[in-house]
């Protein structure tokens, strides 16, 4: 891997989790610690991030923690079509998990006008939002803080999906594919993921199109967990065509309409 591609992957982590230790860059990528303090020097030159303690955290991580909102990343106007598009599964009186991050949060303004929503959460905007409706009911499992996502995580976070069945899940993936099924940046979430799918009767998949085989270093597997993929009119039709042929009904959203 090119030192600009090891980068890269670095600012995906520290987007993903806020912060990351220099023992752990070094395991992930199998190269030297030297070689991964340089790149956190060439990266804080740039003003990407902000070393500190054998490790480094985002440079804005302060903001957009201190506003209670996600920090706005590419492709927001698909995440904003997808959001609206799953928001259309979702009925009043439904009980839903909804994943933290930034196309999951483009559900909340379509999901103002539900009522006696009972809502499975991790993300702490979606938690404040959504419990303005005082017919919903919001249920927030613990953790570990992740100002990225604006959400709880971790081992910790899983145990009370061991008592919950809901009918529907909105799900969030860093990337997809048919090889490697869900996939995220590290590892940390995993637990809560797996534990989200199991408490869900559907499950739904929100991802863009640049996310379709697109693999990072945590896989989840789960392929046959999923039954509908929301993406962009970005996906092909063979891909939608593999899809159907593994269970996975694939819901296209455009800009002049769904497709």
């Amino acid at each position: 891997m090119f030192p600009e591609q090891r980068r890269e992957k670095i600012l995906e982590l520290l987007r993903e989790n806020g912060s990351c230790r220099v023992q752990e860059l070094k395991k992930i990528f199998q190269v030297s610690e030297p070689t991964i303090r340089q790149d956190l020097e060439t990266m804080e030159h740039a003003g990407l991030i902000i070393r500190q303690h054998g490790g480094a955290f985002i440079s804005n991580y302060s903001s957009f923690a201190a506003d209670i909102q996600l920090e706005r990343h590419i492709n927001m106007d698909r995440k904003t079509l997808i959001g609206a598009k799953a928001a259309e599964f979702v009925n009043s009186g439904d009980s839903v998990i909804l994943d933290s991050g930034t196309t999951v949060t483009e559900m909340i303004n379509p999901l103002l006008t539900k009522k006696e929503l009972k809502i499975v959460t991790p993300a702490i905007n979606i938690t404040l939002a959504l419990g303005k409706e005082p017919t919903n009911t919001i249920v927030m499992p613990g953790g570990e803080f992740k100002a990225p996502t604006l959400s709880l995580t971790g081992e910790k976070s899983v145990s009370i999906f061991s008592d919950l069945y809901v009918e529907k899940l909105f799900l969030a993936a860093g990337g997809f594919s048919l090889e490697a099924g869900l996939t995220y940046p590290s590892f940390v979430d995993l637990p809560l993921k797996r534990a989200m799918i199991n408490s869900a009767k559907t499950v739904y998949l929100l991802v863009d199109s640049s996310k379709l085989e697109k693999i990072l270093f945590a896989s989840l597997g789960c392929l046959d967990k999923i039954d509908f993929l929301i993406t962009d009119a970005g996906i092909s039709q063979d891909y939608v065509k593999r899809l159907a042929d593994i269970n996975i009904e694939t819901v296209i959203c455009g800009e002049t309409g769904d497709i």
